[in-house]
């Protein structure tokens, strides 16, 4: 059976264990950098480095303020190439690398003037996506407590044109990734069902996408017997407490059914043991991408 994950569900455990496939593709690194400079240097450049004599050389640390797991390096790089390919920078850490308070991340050198002009879209990477790796942290461990069996993955309630990274920030932290696109695997919700039963609908997409992970959203009880039976790849339980949870498992087991369970729906750090000790395969929150507090990073300029 196909998982409804995009990426490796081994890339990363909750201890930060780092794999190229932490890694977000180059292609969304370089595009998304250069958006976020032009927002910065447009039209007429860094007027306040401008003031820093041209020959000045300097080196800085990234330092972390805050506890917390690391990822985007790729993009604090690009943002540093992009402005001045004579800055190098130097990582101390990893991408899934838990960090403490006053840990140092990275060391940049080189013409003071690009690194100021850099640092803000570095540091912006570099704080959002270490703040998405470090939710999903907290979350995998929860839920790790609870059932280590259950996988968390995210959700398409991503930044509009930063979802790769988002992505990757989710592997990062101990995370697994559902579709990236509407292109990858097929989810059949309430509303889809407007014009057709589970059954028929399960029906044409196994007819359609041979081979697609066919995943139907299911609130009622009554809904996850007919997708089980239809042939679905994966059962989403839409807004179930733990009990109904608990009982949803027991009917798919019952039917001799290996198809995975999926729980959504407003899942929080508080919720999610509950809901893993339940049974469930896949734990999804949309928080993971939409609501990660910012790990506050600094550019620490050495005397």
């Amino acid at each position: 059976m196909t998982p409804p994950c995009a990426a490796d569900p081994s890339a990363a455990d909750v201890d930060g264990d780092w794999s190229p496939s932490l890694d977000p593709p180059r292609a969304a690194v370089v595009e998304a950098v250069a958006r976020a400079i032009a927002e910065d240097v447009l039209p007429l450049g860094d007027l306040t480095a401008g003031l820093v004599p041209a020959g000045r050389r300097a080196t800085v640390d990234v330092v972390s303020r805050a506890a917390g797991v690391i990822a985007g390096r790729a993009c604090a790089v690009e943002a540093f190439a992009q402005i001045d390919p004579g800055v190098a920078v130097s990582w101390l850490l990893p991408d899934g690398a838990a960090v403490a308070p006053d840990d140092v991340v990275a060391t940049v050198e080189g013409p003071l003037r690009s690194i100021l002009t850099a640092e803000r879209t570095a540091l912006n990477f570099l704080g959002h996506l270490s703040g998405v790796a470090t939710l999903t942290r907290a979350f995998v461990a929860a839920v790790h407590a609870a059932n280590p069996s259950t996988r968390v993955i995210d959700t398409r309630k991503t930044t509009p044109g930063l979802r790769a990274l988002e992505k990757a920030a989710v592997r990062a932290g101990g995370g697994h990734n559902h579709r990236g696109s509407l292109s990858e695997a097929v989810l059949v919700k309430d509303n889809h069902l407007g014009g057709a039963t589970i059954t028929e609908a399960v029906a044409r997409a196994r007819s359609q996408w041979p081979g697609r992970m066919v995943e139907v959203e299911c609130d009622r009880l009554a809904q996850v017997d007919e997708a089980v039976a239809a042939g679905a790849t994966v059962v989403l339980l839409d807004n179930m407490d733990a009990a109904r949870v608990a009982e949803a498992v027991a009917r798919v087991r019952a039917a001799g059914s290996d198809v995975l369970i999926e729980v959504s729906g407003g899942v929080s750090l508080a919720t999610a043991p509950a809901l893993a000790a339940a049974g469930a395969d896949l734990l999804s929150a949309g928080a993971l991408t939409h609501s990660a507090p910012v790990l506050d990073l600094g550019l620490d300029l050495r005397d």
